[in-house]
């Protein structure tokens, strides 16, 4: 196994861990329902998919009817 020659100093690897962060994601408002979303993804709102405002898609209501 490799090991290292010198012991690498503890600024050397916090300037290595800056770049290790959490991103808060961006929300955007939709201007039909009002609903915050993720940017450039659809989203549900009162059983229809809407994306960049408009309806895409109505989700199906299944009864299961006996006779």
């Amino acid at each position: 196994m490799a090991h290292p020659k010198r012991r690498q100093s503890s600024t050397r690897r916090d300037k290595r861990r800056t770049h290790y962060k959490a991103v808060v994601p961006q929300l955007a408002k939709d201007a039909t329902t009002g609903e915050l979303h993720l940017y450039h993804r659809a989203h549900w709102h009162e059983g229809k998919l809407y994306y960049r405002g408009k309806v895409v898609l109505e989700k199906e209501v299944t009864s299961t009817e006996e006779n």
